[in-house]
This record gives structure tokens, sequence and C-alpha cells, in this order.
């Protein structure tokens, strides 16, 4: 995993994509260090939460132009849903996931903040699906998931148009949730992961399937899909030794996360 760095701190799991040379650009090789870094921290029960982000000035400054640039129809098509696969893994992992937008986040780097659960953004990151610039679309999922956070309307303006908009846009619009200046960023982000860490973590992974599973259907099928996640809850020790603590009114509480 050359080009993706991983740690922990706490229960807290940080993605560092670090291809600095290249502004974090998004090659067959990366891709598949991201894929194998997504692994290691699913696999791993002592990490509750995922926090991504880029090493130096960038998150991900886009694909690899250079790598796409001599691409067939066939091969195109091939290096989309590489891509696409390894953000809908991440998108799908079980723990919440954190982008933390340090930098550019154009064409694949966009795609890849939107398969985040929770996105903060620094003051200096910068937003944008410009491939239609390229001559080519979008291509790790941008017309789909953009749409599904912005608005139908506001996503054909960013990708018919290729603009790049600043962090107070991407706010505005609701592509991220905050943002904050650099150096306050990676603090803001592992302060956001430790309020997560603190809760029961059935709970909140279940919660998150929900939102994730609801979004891509009816809400009368959502309700039945969060029927079902309240009903295992309750077959928990977390929800006794929550609800004890409510009643006992003692702030202290001890999840085991079974």
């Amino acid at each position: 995993m050359g080009f993706v760095k991983v740690e922990q701190q706490g229960h807290v799991g940080i993605l560092t994509i670090d291809r600095q040379e290249a502004l974090n650009a998004l090659n067959s090789q990366v891709l598949s260090d991201l894929d194998a870094a997504i692994d290691e921290v699913a696999a791993n029960d002592d990490i509750y939460v995922v926090i991504l982000t880029g090493a130096g000035r960038s998150f991900v400054a886009g694909a690899d132009i250079g790598e796409m640039r001599d691409l067939t129809s066939i091969s195109g098509k091939k290096f989309g849903v590489h891509g696409g696969s390894v953000f809908l893994k991440l998108e799908n992992m079980a723990k919440p996931v954190i982008a933390a937008v340090n930098g550019f986040a154009l064409g694949g780097g966009n795609e890849l903040c939107m398969a985040c659960d929770i996105r903060l953004a620094s003051e200096k990151a910068k937003f944008g699906q410009p491939e239609v610039g390229l001559g080519i679309t979008p291509g790790f999922a941008g017309t789909q998931r953009l749409p599904r956070i912005v608005g139908i309307s506001k996503a054909m303006e960013l990708i018919l148009t290729a603009k790049v908009i600043g962090a107070a846009e991407a706010k505005a619009i609701g592509l991220v949730s905050e943002v904050y200046p650099s150096e306050e960023l990676m603090p803001k982000a592992m302060e956001l992961a430790n309020a997560i860490c603190a809760n029961a973590q059935i709970a909140v992974q279940e919660s998150k399937r929900c939102i994730r599973m609801g979004m891509q259907t009816d809400i009368a099928t959502g309700s039945a899909f969060e029927a079902e996640a309240f009903g295992v809850c309750f077959g928990t020790e977390d929800q006794t030794e929550g609800m004890s603590a409510f009643l006992e009114k003692r702030a202290e509480k001890h999840f085991q996360n079974k």
C-alpha cells in the first residue's frame, strides 16, 4: 500500500493518500492501494471510525490524466469500473468514514469524498467535476452521487460547466458539512470521529446501513430496514447499558459493542 498510509489513533483509523508529486492523482496503483487499505481498516475490530485525507496540499486532484489519455473505450470502461468498485466498497463499509478534504478534490477526488459518509473541508479546498472539459464524463459515479447530494439542477450545473468551487460554496450547497481553517481540519475531524466512537457501535453501524440503503429506495422500504435495525439493537448488551445509564442518570457508559 505504498500510496496509501494507514495509521490508528485510539479507535480511529486514518487513511492518507500520499502521491504528492502528482497531487495525489488516482492511477491504477493508487486505487489498488486504497482498496487494500479499506480492507485493512474494515477487518480491524479495534477501529470504529475512519478518516480519509490527502498528503500535502491536495486531497485528490483527480484521476491520473497521463494514464487515461491513451485508454480505449474498452480499457477506459475497465478503469472506471475499477475506481467505481473501490469507491462503492468505501461507501458500503460498515464503519463510518469521514473525508477531511484538505485541498484539491477534483474529478475522481470529488467522487472519492462523495463516497464518504461525512465531508469536512479546509478553507483551501476546491471541488469540481471538470471531466467534460477533458472530453469525458465523470467515471467513478460522479453523475450518480452528486445529484443525490446537492440536487439535480446544481449537479447538472457543476458537471456540465466543469466549474470548480471553493469550500464556502461547497458548504452552501450541502456538499460538505463544515469548513475549517487548514490547521484545524484534522483536529476537528478527530473530534468528530471520537464523538462517534463514544457511542454504541452496533447502533452506529446499523444507522449508517439504514441511511445508505434507504436513500436508494422508497420511504416504506427504508422504514422496514429501520424497523429491522431497531429490533436488532434491542438484542444487544449495549442497548441495556445505554438505557440503564439514562435511567440511572449516570454520564459514563460502558459499551462493549455487543
